[in-house]
């Protein structure tokens, strides 16, 4: 079985990787962050990936939405340390076979796996936990605005990266003010985010 691990620190990335060579007869290739595993699985062949949320230049959701789309037949799985139930939900809806948290033993790891190897789905029962009476209230374009505005972009400048009318995208930002009970796009994202919808 061959491998992707997708982390952007690297000693946890190196530790994590000799360890699953260590511990398996798994084949393990290493990618920083999201968007340089994406290239990676343009040019070759995994059959399961193990990536982290949080990372620069594409997030381990991204980078999960891709492979679904353009390589279903790859296995997905999550580790994270963050128990956000906006995560946990958004990973499940875009199909992950798995959600562990990273400070799990390494033998929970190639239990889930083998696991998710026979078919099953697996997540965390604390990460389980976290996503009952948590919806996410937030539309994916409210959710793209409210990251742009969370980046320093004008209202302008957000309606221009979605495609959309100035207006538009000032309703985006509104409604998802109103739905979070934010003061304004700032305090929103900053909801948003700690939640976990971001």
């Amino acid at each position: 079985m061959k491998i992707l691990l997708v982390e952007d620190q690297t000693m946890v990335r190196t530790a994590l990787a000799g360890l699953l060579r260590l511990e398996s007869e798994y084949e393990v290739d290493e990618a920083e962050n999201g968007l340089q595993a994406k290239q990676m699985l343009e040019q070759q062949t995994y059959d399961l990936i193990l990536t982290d949320i949080e990372m620069p230049e594409m997030t381990g959701l991204e980078l999960l939405q891709w492979v679904k789309q353009a390589q279903p037949q790859v296995l997905t799985v999550i580790i994270t340390t963050f128990n956000r139930s906006g995560y946990i939900q958004r990973a499940l809806a875009n199909g992950a076979n798995a959600i562990l948290l990273k400070d799990a033993p390494i033998e929970e790891l190639l239990n889930s796996i083998t696991q998710v190897k026979a078919g099953h789905r697996v997540v965390n029962n604390e990460l389980l936990l976290q996503t009952i009476g948590h919806q996410d209230p937030l539309t994916d374009k409210e959710r793209k605005a409210l990251a742009l505005a969370a980046d320093g972009r004008s209202t302008a400048q957000i309606a221009t990266s979605l495609f959309v009318a100035e207006g538009t995208a000032r309703n985006y930002l509104s409604e998802a003010i109103s739905k979070l009970h934010a003061e304004n796009r700032i305090d929103a994202a900053r909801i948003a985010k700690m939640n976990g919808w971001l």
